[in-house]
């Protein structure tokens, strides 16, 4: 499960096949293979080994591993006691030590076989490559692998021995070990070369404390944001453990032993460290709200008492946290994941053959029923056409599901709004006295059917049943439209048997006249609303405009 490990070799392959032997099949099936590795980083739970600490004392051991200590990696889910039974399997004669502190010379002198075996934790030495924040499901790995520097804490009290509080004279004494090579390496042991100590005073102890619950506990809640499948039981322990004071105290121990006149006169030196303590404990507080929420949504009904009586610690603690040491807000999980709103939510009013923007009135549905109506029908409200070009989207679709009618009205109504007022800013600064003209558009006031557009506005090709909106031409406006994307100009060719504007085939010339100007803007391309524009004995060929 050492998947990063197995990425750094696939890039290494992945060269080779690209660029010395071209084998794009090998190629292809690696990168399938390392697709696979990420995605297990980031979803698969790996277990974490524990490491050990073991050294071989006294004259009867070989050369190799005389007085020498060695850290071990453990297998998974290896317990110490079950890792010493393992280890004195080898030296059956060997004798357990009972302490970790390091023996003295007659020990190591004797002749015989003395082992010392503790867990030490690994430090974590991230790679220069993450250089910001990252998912704890990455980190996790680095936390455990690739180590090669381990500390063991013993605790030791210096002054006299306070009843009341342990913390306040509790100190540490960290031993540092550093092997020879990272584990795991060919070996899951390695000799260390150095080991040095150093004292943590309690305050240090306090804050690195408090470090470390918060970040357990945003760890955890990261985990259960990620996977919402992973059982609840290890979260209820951790937050009744902060919450409940019956249960471990909490940080009132700190308070006692730091928060006092009397520690500060007598260590002024500490001021910094002491409101760094309390900045840990007022940033505690919106980690524990995450976390208790979190557990309200996956708490089943037996557990339900258990989660009141905690929401009820909770409250009781977050107003005196917040009373004494501040409010710290932390940007909700659910809010961060919403963010801005991503561009593939955003709608396009764009048709997908071009990047034409639609009208209000093509982004409502469309009527089931074949025969046209004329506008200002069912509700429908008429408004003068602006001077932009109007596109609708194909009658050919239509609205048949009638179940998730309100649901999908409520969508449009909000989606047309939207789209009226950009419609409206964009025609804001045009200040145009316009007539009531003969071609009308509808508002956004939209019912869920709407009727079809008239014949006056539609041109029928019998060929290939295909219907074409007439956009408006306004000869000598001074207004420039906002820019559209050009389309294919349509063309028309006329029929003996068409009349266009009252006017027979024979009646019009090789060459048209210019046509007149209007003070209105009219919809010189429709057509008269007559039935009997096309002759339904012959099928007409394709169109051609009559160009001015």
């Amino acid at each position: 499960q050492m998947w990063e490990e197995a990425i750094a070799l696939g890039k290494e392959l992945a060269e080779q096949y690209e660029n010395e032997m071209f084998d794009y099949e090998q190629l292809s099936e690696l990168l399938r293979k390392q697709a696979q590795f990420y995605e297990n980083i980031v979803k698969v739970i790996r277990p974490k080994p524990d490491y050990f600490a073991v050294g071989y004392y006294g004259q009867g051991f070989p050369t190799f591993i005389r007085n020498k200590v060695f850290i071990y990696r453990g297998k998974e889910y290896e317990r110490r006691e079950d890792f010493e039974a393992r280890l004195l399997t080898q030296f059956p004669n060997a004798e357990k030590m009972k302490t970790t502190s390091p023996p003295g010379d007659d020990i190591k002198t004797s002749s015989g076989q003395y082992i010392q075996c503790f867990t030490v934790k690994p430090k974590l030495d991230l790679p220069s490559k993450f250089h910001r924040p990252v998912s704890e499901q990455i980190v996790s790995f680095y936390r455990v692998n690739e180590v090669q520097r381990f500390e063991y804490s013993r605790p030791v009290r210096k002054g006299e021995k306070n009843p009341d509080n342990e913390f306040a004279n509790m100190w540490i004494e960290r031993t540092i070990y550093v092997t020879a090579y990272k584990l795991p390496g060919i070996l899951r042991w390695f000799e260390v070369k150095s080991v040095f100590m150093v004292e943590i005073s309690p305050l240090e102890n306090a804050i690195e404390t408090m470090q470390l619950t918060n970040d357990k506990i945003n760890n955890m809640v990261q985990q259960h944001l990620n996977d919402p499948n992973l059982p609840i039981n290890p979260l209820s322990m951790l937050l009744n453990g902060i919450v409940d004071p019956a249960v471990m105290g909490g940080f009132t121990n700190y308070e006692k032993a730091f928060f006092t006149e009397k520690y500060m006169h007598e260590h002024p030196e500490d001021h910094d460290k002491i409101e760094k303590l309390k900045d840990l404990i007022a940033w505690q507080i919106p980690f524990l709200a995450e976390g208790i929420r979190i557990h309200g949504e996956k708490v089943t009904e037996a557990l339900r008492p258990f989660h009141e009586r905690m929401e009820a610690c909770f409250r009781q603690l977050k107003d005196k946290v917040e009373k004494q040491y501040g409010v710290r807000a932390v940007l909700s999980a659910l809010e961060e994941r919403r963010g801005s709103r991503p561009r593939s939510m955003v709608r396009s009013f764009t048709m997908p053959s071009s990047s034409r923007p639609l009208s209000v009135a093509s982004v409502s549905s469309l009527s089931s029923d074949s025969t046209p109506s004329r506008p200002g029908s069912d509700g429908f409200v008429l408004e003068p056409l602006l001077p932009k070009k109007m596109h609708s989207r194909s009658q050919d679709k239509l609205d048949k599901d009638d179940l998730d009618k309100d649901k999908k009205e409520k969508k449009k109504e909000k989606r047309n709004s939207k789209h009226q007022e950009i419609f409206d800013k964009e025609f804001k600064s045009t200040d145009i006295s316009l007539q009531q003209a003969e071609a009308v558009i509808l508002s956004e006031t939209i019912s869920p059917l709407r009727p079809q557009r008239p014949k006056s506005q539609v041109i029928n090709v019998m060929s290939s049943e295909r219907r074409f909106s007439v956009s408006p031409a306004v000869p000598g406006s001074q207004l420039s439209p906002p820019p559209v994307t050009p389309r294919a100009k349509l063309s028309f060719s006329i029929q003996p048997n068409l009349e266009l504007n009252g006017m027979s085939s024979s009646d019009i010339p090789d060459v048209p006249p210019p046509l007149p100007l209007k003070g209105i803007t009219a919809d010189y391309g429709n057509l008269m609303e007559s039935q009997d524009l096309i002759s339904p004995t012959t099928s007409p060929p394709a169109h051609q405009r009559v160009s001015p």
